[in-house]
């Protein structure tokens, strides 16, 4: 019997989530399956990969092997790493405790790697609403501007000018006055 370890889909049309199962290979997609092992959901961002590393690792060692979407996630949460340092410990090329040692620094920084890029995406998304926001309020201000401008035109021109007798008053007595 040939077991893989493999995505089986659920979740509405368009918005897709997965649970990583290991299963026959030839039992149906979203059929029966021997055991579950985490989830999969790649509408955020960055995609949310949740399973027991431990249960994978199991199923690894004992030669189940995983689809090419899952190998991915198991290289990318370690579990294939930490195969291969465990082949060389039976192999007798390292020591145990040097193998979890490796694997111990790896996951730090592979964690550490893994944050860094959610606070850039949170930094960034914030910033581009701030952006957004200061790019709304220099509309505004111009908005308000230009109707300060037409009500004080409008003003100006509702403003009593001044009639032409009067204008021709003044000038008259300009002109007796030169």
């Amino acid at each position: 019997m040939a077991v893989k370890i493999r995505l089986a889909r659920r979740g509405r049309k368009k918005a897709a989530q997965f649970d990583i199962v290991v299963a026959d290979a030839r039992a149906p997609r979203d059929g029966r399956f021997i055991e579950k092992l985490g989830t999969y959901d790649p509408n955020t961002n960055p995609a949310s990969i949740n399973f027991d590393a431990d249960k994978a690792f199991d199923w690894i060692m004992k030669g189940a092997q995983p689809t090419d979407t899952v190998r991915a996630m198991l290289s990318y949460r370690g579990v294939l790493y930490r195969k291969h340092l465990q082949l060389g410990v039976i192999k007798g090329a390292i020591a145990q405790d040097v193998a979890d040692q490796r694997f111990a620094d790896w996951k730090e920084q592979k964690d550490a790697k893994i944050e860094s890029k959610r606070t850039t995406l949170g930094t960034a998304k914030e910033e581009t609403r701030k952006a957004q926001l200061a790019a709304e309020t220099k509309v505004k201000e111009a908005r308000a501007e230009a109707i300060r401008q037409k009500q004080a035109a409008a003003t100006a021109a509702a403003a009593p000018a001044p009639a032409e007798g009067e204008a021709t008053e003044a000038a008259a007595t300009e002109e007796a006055a030169s």
